[in-house]
């Protein structure tokens, strides 16, 4: 089945690329600056770069003193280098992601425009831009975003070689990008999964491809620039551990080199997923609005294949072996298959413009985008009249109430259907993501980072502290322990936890003026009279507390009274 191609006049070329470069820095920039780090991963990055900064040592990342072997260090440098220029750790945070997200959407219109034409580029950088995944990362500070960056340049290197070529420049630059995505994280290598399909190509003699050529030496500069780019950090990481003799820096080497590498593929310890678990809990919602096309693109990719089209079958099959090679692992994370998003993006790049011209497609896209609008209103409902005690409780949970945000972007919805009507029924549901990220960012941002950030709590317990006290944490947040106003000890993020209020007990008893800050779980140890203790309300699902030397049990039970914490960590308070 041919899906038609829609092709605009080249008078609007400009006018249309200036609009989507417009419409991207409102989908992605929305809110910039209106918060602090939000969990997961967000605080912990950003505490890393930060102390990068004021420490000065930027080969060894820490988190809170403690060394830091989860990530290579790309993304935490990124962080770090634009806290220093411009000295808002908000700002830097989240700025190497919303850069690496308008760089995607860069590559994809440009390489889309070399493999069909303007108008199919314009309509896959717009695909990709109103992708629900790609537009959360690109607005969020975990390391996928920037990854995402350096793969789709890996993979457009070699589409400009291989598709497009010789052009060995863009081979080399691919080899580089992919050296800078194992140094972001490790699975920076994910474009040489596009040799596959290629290959196959090759072998059976599809048309269009072009002579290559080259002498050997050509080929292997390739793979020597890539492992050239990872040496960049590795080797003066590893002369740096040989050089200094120390044990923790070796176990660093050790931990980032295999165990954060192979043995967290192979033999993971937590995230543990079934194999289906992306076709069916993260692909179906999160690379909305794609999915809704599927329907019509699987027929038009059918007979891309059965013509032989080299590019379509690269692109395709590339996101195809993402899926794959995440989907094996025993360990997932929704994130984890974003690179292949701005592939699948492109493979349908060519049918866009003729899917958009179908009433079918239009009318799909309407319903859809009025049922998520019915929904958000019955959700409206279902706080305000049915169940007014559940919205006090995520009420008091937020610090606020989310109910006036989530009746604001119902309406929006559906205004948006009824300007729009079934027969503009894709601007309709683009309109509500549109809408559903302004309000996200100008509106939920500012009202929701208090108890997200960790900064409600921790203003909470610099009330309960007097001049000259120390700060200790049990149940390591990074969150909190950003938020901190001066130094705070704890006692590993991996220390067993039923271990910790122990370590706070003798933490406590060493010398006068200390407070520990604890969570209601350190209360089953029988360490701290709960009675004693100087309660700050509920924050990050549980209640949380302030415990002196005089809120310790008396008599203590047994391990309280015997152990002492085997090491501890503090903090920076400033460089």
């Amino acid at each position: 089945m041919d899906v038609p191609r829609v092709s605009a006049p080249a008078g609007h070329d400009k006018r249309d690329s200036l609009l989507l470069a417009a419409l991207a820095l409102l989908m992605l920039g929305a809110g910039l600056g209106l918060r602090d780090a939000w969990p997961a991963d967000e605080p912990r990055f950003a505490m890393v770069a930060r102390d990068m900064v004021w420490s000065g040592d930027w080969l060894f990342p820490r988190r809170a003193g403690e060394l830091y072997a989860d990530k290579p260090p790309l993304f935490m440098w990124a962080i770090a280098g634009f806290y220093a220029l411009t000295g808002s750790l908000r700002l830097a945070t989240l700025l190497p992601s919303f850069l690496a997200g308008l760089g995607t959407l860069a590559l994809a219109y440009d390489l889309a425009r070399r493999l069909w034409d303007r108008r199919a580029a314009l309509l896959a950088a717009g695909a990709l831009l109103f992708t629900v995944q790609f537009t959360l990362q690109a607005r969020t500070a975990q390391i996928d975003a920037l990854l995402c960056f350096w793969t789709t340049l890996g993979l457009y290197g070699l589409c400009r070689h291989l598709l497009l070529g010789p052009a060995w420049g863009w081979f080399y630059a691919a080899c580089v990008a992919m050296g800078l995505g194992i140094i972001t994280k490790a699975v920076g290598f994910l474009p040489l999964l596009a040799l596959i399909p290629y290959a196959y190509a090759r072998a059976r003699r599809w048309p269009a491809l072009p002579t290559l050529g080259g002498n050997a030496w050509r080929w292997t500069l390739g793979p020597v620039l890539l492992l050239a780019t990872v040496g960049a950090w590795l080797a003066p990481m590893l002369l740096a551990v040989a050089h200094s003799g120390d044990p923790a820096l070796g176990a660093y080497r050790d931990n980032i080199l295999f165990h954060q590498t192979v043995d967290r593929y192979a033999n993971p310890w937590h995230h543990f997923k079934p194999f289906w678990y992306y076709l069916t809990n993260v692909i179906p919602a999160f690379w909305l609005p794609l999915v809704l096309l599927l329907p019509w693109l699987v027929p038009a990719w059918r007979d891309d294949l059965r013509r032989r089209d080299a590019r379509v079958l690269l692109l395709l099959a590339y996101a195809a072996a993402v899926v794959l090679f995440f989907s094996l692992s025993p360990a997932k994370r929704g994130v984890y298959i974003l690179p292949a998003v701005p592939a699948l993006v492109l493979a349908g790049a060519p049918h866009l413009g003729g899917l958009l011209a179908r009433p079918r497609v239009q009318r799909s896209a309407f319903f859809f985008a009025l049922g998520l609008a019915a929904l958000l209103a019955l959700l409206v409902v279902y706080l305000q009249w049915v169940r007014p005690d559940k919205a006090a409780r995520v009420a008091d949970e937020l610090k606020s109430d989310p109910v006036p945000v989530v009746a604001a972007l119902a309406l929006f919805g559906v205004a948006a259907c009824a300007l729009l009507r079934p027969a503009r029924g894709v601007a309709a549901f683009c309109l509500l993501l549109f809408g559903a990220w302004q309000t996200y960012g100008w509106w939920a941002y500012p009202l929701l980072n208090p108890s997200r950030s960790g900064a409600g709590m921790m203003r909470a317990v610099e009330r309960q502290m007097r001049p000259g006290e120390e700060l200790a944490m049990l149940d390591f947040r990074e969150q909190m322990v950003l938020q901190a106003d001066r130094p705070v000890t704890h006692f590993g993020y991996h220390r067993v936890k039923s271990e910790e209020p122990a370590d706070g007990a003798a933490w406590l008893r060493e010398r006068p003026r200390r407070v520990v800050a604890l969570s209601a779980a350190a209360l089953r140890s029988g360490c701290f009279d709960k009675a004693r203790l100087a309660p700050i309300g509920r924050w990050h699902g549980r209640p949380w507390y302030v415990a002196r030397a005089e809120a310790l049990a008396n008599p203590p039970p047994d391990a309280c009274a015997r152990r002492t914490y085997p090491q501890s960590w503090s903090s920076l308070s400033g460089p």
